[in-house]
């Protein structure tokens, strides 16, 4: 018989082998200061490119008065208890309304955490009787809320509608029998490759089959479209989304989540989200907090247009330059570069050593063998300087990297 300690002793997983050395700089670091552009990292000021702080309200000082005039009225407890039992307000009540409005839905259920909340949210829609297709690169909270689904479920590849097609006939085949419902589910902005999912193009294919779309859109929320409603919004298919989610913690820069959708459906989800009824209610400070951030989100439009400045700047200069930055149609920007982990290690040390510059890492299994991926998020907080100076770092250490600089047999440690 196995002991389960000794288990994890000999099998830490893909990244977690490497977590003496990378810890506390590689993984786990600690970005200090105020939000910005420019932070602190082991006491030295970098420019950072890796909060999903997308409008800059994280450190507003609208934002800032009002979290903290609610923090002083209200305390950190106050609502004591979940939604269903004693945590319920007219505050919680009014952000619903106002996020449903926006989402030109007719209700909406707010959510403790996003990733929490997704899953429970496929746990409770569907039965045994159901099908779910899903896209290949969903996001983990996606796939970790497919485990619970105790029916069938099919994988499409990415943003691929024949593939999408061929699932949906075999979801159609099987819910002629078992009675069920389909529920396909994507993502408006895939997070770590910045692609747009084909929302108009799935909408379009209700012509043809019997299915509802559910669609999270974290990265989306706030950033695309129009009113920055999402990525509906940006394709001109939001009636389509038939359940749409939202986080608060990429453009709202805040804790929390939502769901919007038809009132049945949010009905149904208020009395049945389990991680909804058992868990304690939102904090008043965050609900009057993201009451105010959705305000500004609504009504000061050029925080939008100077994020969306900065990413199409960032966006030219490195493909001006040469630099592989995928297929991305949102403010996300990925760089792709070859080499293994080791190089990874050396090459993070460097931009941050010498460079001053800090941004996300992403190597194996993240993404394949021999790639490494540097991930851009741009902010209405940075500037044109600040990407004028991060094109050219690339440049330096893309030259590096070609010229087997950062080449060793084992990872770097500090």
């Amino acid at each position: 018989m196995a002991d389960l300690f000794e288990k994890i002793k000999e099998n830490r997983g893909p990244l977690g082998k490497y977590s003496k050395e990378a810890h506390g700089y590689f993984a786990f670091p600690k970005l200090e200061g105020e939000l910005n552009n420019k932070m602190k990292f082991r006491g030295k000021e970098v420019l950072q490119w890796s909060l999903n702080n997308y409008l800059g309200l994280g450190n507003h000082p609208e934002i800032r008065k009002v979290d903290e005039e609610a923090s002083r009225e209200w305390g950190l407890a106050y609502p004591m208890g979940a939604r269903m039992m004693s945590g319920n307000t007219n505050y919680h009540e009014q952000l619903e309304a106002e996020l449903a409005d926006f989402e030109k839905k007719e209700d909406a259920i707010l959510l403790n955490f996003g990733y929490q909340g997704m899953v429970s949210a496929i746990d409770a829609l569907l039965d045994r009787n159901d099908v779910v297709v899903y896209d290949a690169e969903s996001h983990a909270c996606i796939l970790d809320g497919l485990r619970l689904h105790q029916g069938k479920r099919f994988v499409y590849q990415h943003n691929d509608i024949a593939s999408l097609e061929k699932m949906l006939e075999k979801a159609t085949h099987i819910t002629n029998k078992t009675k069920g419902a389909i529920l396909v589910i994507t993502e408006g902005v895939f997070g770590m490759s910045g692609n747009q999912g084909n929302l108009k193009d799935i909408v379009a294919l209700k012509n043809k089959f019997s299915f509802r779309l559910f669609v999270d859109d974290a990265h989306g929320f706030g950033t695309m479209g129009p009113t920055g409603a999402g990525t509906g919004e940006k394709q001109g298919c939001q009636d389509g989304i038939d359940i749409y989610f939202g986080t608060f913690a990429k453009a709202m820069a805040s804790i929390g989540g939502f769901i919007a959708s038809d009132e049945d459906v949010i009905e149904y989800l208020r009395y049945n989200m389990r991680s909804q009824i058992y868990a304690k209610s939102l904090p008043m400070p965050l609900v009057i907090g993201n009451l105010k951030r959705l305000e500004m989100l609504r009504n000061s439009p050029e925080i939008r247009e100077k994020l969306w400045t900065i990413a199409n700047a960032l966006q030219k200069g490195l493909k001006e330059n040469g630099f592989n930055i995928g297929t991305t149609s949102t403010q996300v920007t990925p760089v792709i570069l070859d080499g293994d982990i080791p190089e990874a290690t050396n090459l993070t040390v460097d931009l941050r050593e010498n460079h001053n510059l800090f941004c996300s890492i992403v190597v194996y299994p993240v993404v394949p063998k021999g790639i490494i991926m540097l991930r851009l998020i741009p902010t209405a907080m940075h500037t044109l300087e600040d990407v004028e100076y991060t094109v050219n770092t690339f440049k330096a250490i893309q030259s590096k990297l070609k010229n087997g600089d950062y080449k060793s047999e084992t990872v770097a440690s500090f």
